[in-house]
């Protein structure tokens, strides 16, 4: 005789895999391509990396070195920009330039000066923007 057996229905928290070396390391060569199209200086790209302006210029030379976990957030987030980018406007060059305009979203700021207040949270402000704007999924 068969016995009923109890099904678990509760749901489990979503924690998704850590990011790679490998992956870090890809999303590092994307921005760094993504910086030279929004025209960023080295001071400026390291700030939105949080990492001094010595060590940019030797990653960006050699290769990333080793990624933080706030460092793969941050190349994740600034990927998620370019992605909301590509999707808002059909021209790319208009996207790139959008970075550098002011916004009334950001009371006349660009989403560059809102980005290089250097905090992950600036990065995500711009993203969480650019997400409603485009219709987020």
């Amino acid at each position: 005789m068969l016995a009923l057996q109890p099904v678990d229905t509760v749901p489990h928290a979503f924690r998704p895999d850590p990011v790679t070396q490998e992956e870090a390391s890809a999303m590092f060569r994307a921005v760094l391509n993504l910086f030279g199209k929004w025209e960023l200086t080295d001071e400026q790209a390291a700030t939105l990396l949080d990492m001094p302006v010595r060590s940019y210029r030797r990653w960006k030379a050699e290769g990333a070195g080793r990624v933080s976990r706030d460092g793969a957030a941050r190349l994740s987030n600034l990927m998620g920009i370019h992605k909301a980018l590509r999707i808002i406007f059909s021209e790319a060059q208009r996207g790139y330039a959008w970075i550098k305009a002011g916004n009334a979203a950001f009371a006349g700021a660009s989403a560059l000066d809102v980005m290089l207040g250097g905090e992950l949270t600036d990065i995500m402000r711009v993203r969480r923007y650019l997400d409603a704007e485009r219709g987020a999924w």
